[in-house]
């Protein structure tokens, strides 16, 4: 069984480390004495020439000398120790893709604890996307399986760096500000915007060293700008990234493949032809589906003083959307991006909720708003006045006139001393007003008079004092 090229005491079981720790430093693919004897054995039963001269060397020499000799042999070598062992190479693939618990429950909060973060930053754009295909990125790490992947240490869970997300779509704003793509979605690569330093009345236009003012594309404003050589005019953008921690769907990495057929072209320099060896090499994917949350935070202040148009009515983040949607059907993100690899799309189930969760957020601040408005209100209101407002507010029948409530309350004895009759002067002037209020009656049976009864009452509520 081959192993890992770590201490002894560490053991042999590796399920439970991370990814990135199983697919680095606890690789189990290093020859052991266990792995060379095997081989032995298993050659030496072989029925073949091979595997007669083997066994009559096993015989005459012992283990040792065979193993020390069969590594030496030009023709199909015994693997050294600590050597590659390929078939142990081959069977490490499951080992490394498999998510344990543990890594879905770090990669989750590490997800809400990004969440959490973004919620308390002002001027982040947040977007959520879906990979439409495989999504794979640090081929080019060196590694003994031939093509590494980056891993986000410590935590040894798949990542897309934030440097990698800013390349990807200064591109993209490149090829839309190209027109070359139909809509530029506002975007253009006009040098308008002059470089500016200094503070209030002292600013000044940036020169070059042919004494030339610097002018800004808003590419140059939004993703900085680096300088020829022997030019010290460079800028910070205004953007900044935040590396994106994959939420890999299902419970496993994948596996791709790649098989160049004219390896003996490419690193042998020979001539090209059809007959050439297929070389299958394998190489750590993110499988589609994943989820993908993208922040991008900006710097408002840093981008006022350089372009005040691009910060104002958040001009940046619509932008900034649009090169994120031509990224997503055109670019892609990660590695091998030209055959179809890090193709996106925005999550609209993720955008829906969000949006939902914002509004239900916006309607909490409002109402909080509002009462801290109507106590300000209250509290400028004499007592009485603040009394009757507070009780109609509470009121059930939004319908029901304030006359008619003010009225059934004094009647239900809802107030009473001081309070009960300034109460009972306000109803008077309502029913005055409404000319309601009657001191004598024209009817022949006054108790069939409502508004004469009512006005009996009112007198009765204010002889109290």
């Amino acid at each position: 069984m081959s192993i890992a090229a770590v201490p002894n005491y560490l053991g042999s079981d590796f399920s439970q480390a991370s990814p990135g720790m199983r697919f680095g430093l606890l690789l189990p693919i290093w020859t052991n004495r266990v792995d060379q004897e095997t081989e032995v054995s298993q050659r030496a039963q072989a029925k073949s020439r091979e595997g007669g001269e083997v066994k009559e060397l096993l015989t005459r020499k012992g283990m040792d000398a065979t193993i020390a000799e069969l590594c030496q042999r030009k023709q199909k070598p015994l693997p050294s120790l600590w050597d590659k062992n390929d078939s142990a190479a081959h069977a490490a693939w499951k080992k490394i893709t498999t998510l344990a618990q543990s890594d879905q429950q770090r990669m989750r909060a590490l997800a809400k604890r990004q969440e959490a973060l973004a919620n308390t930053v002002a001027n982040l754009l947040r977007l959520d996307a879906l990979a439409t295909a495989p999504f794979t990125t640090g081929l080019g790490n060196e590694h003994p399986l031939e093509n590494g992947f980056a891993f986000l240490n410590p935590y040894g869970l798949p990542y897309l760096p934030g440097s990698g997300i800013k390349g990807v779509l200064r591109q993209s704003a490149r090829e839309l500000a190209s027109g070359d793509w139909g809509d530029a979605s506002g975007w253009n690569d006009n040098k308008t915007i002059p470089l500016m330093q200094g503070a209030s009345d002292k600013r000044r236009a940036v020169l070059d060293t042919n004494k030339h003012p610097v002018m800004l594309a808003m590419i140059d404003v939004l993703f900085g700008r680096e300088s020829e050589d022997g030019d010290s005019d460079h800028l910070r953008g205004a953007l900044g990234f935040w590396d994106v921690i994959p939420q890999i769907k299902g419970d496993s990495l994948t596996v791709e493949v790649m098989t160049p057929h004219q390896s003996h072209y490419y690193q042998n320099g020979d001539n090209p032809h059809d007959s050439g060896q297929p070389n299958p090499i394998h190489f750590l994917t993110v499988p589609p589906g994943s989820g993908f949350t993208f922040h991008v935070v900006c710097d408002t202040q840093h981008l006022a003083r350089l372009a005040p148009k691009l910060a104002a009515n958040d001009r940046w983040q619509t932008l900034l959307t649009a090169a994120f949607e031509h990224a997503f059907a055109w670019l892609g993100f990660g590695a091998k991006t030209a055959v179809g690899y890090g193709a996106m799309e925005e999550d609209p189930s993720v955008k829906q909720r969000r949006e939902k969760a914002a509004q239900a957020v916006a309607r909490e601040l409002r109402a909080e708003q509002a009462a801290r408005e109507r106590e300000a209100e209250l509290a400028a209101l004499a007592p009485t006045a603040r009394a009757i407002r507070e009780f109609l507010d509470a009121r059930a029948d939004k319908n029901q006139t304030e006359l008619a409530a003010l009225f059934s309350a004094l009647k239900a004895s809802v107030w009473s001393g001081d309070t009960k009759i300034e109460i009972a002067r306000h109803v008077e002037q309502l029913m005055r007003n409404a000319n309601k209020w009657k001191e004598n009656s024209a009817k022949k049976n006054p108790d069939k008079d409502h508004d004469y009864q009512d006005t009996l009452k009112v007198k009765a509520w204010l002889r109290d004092q």
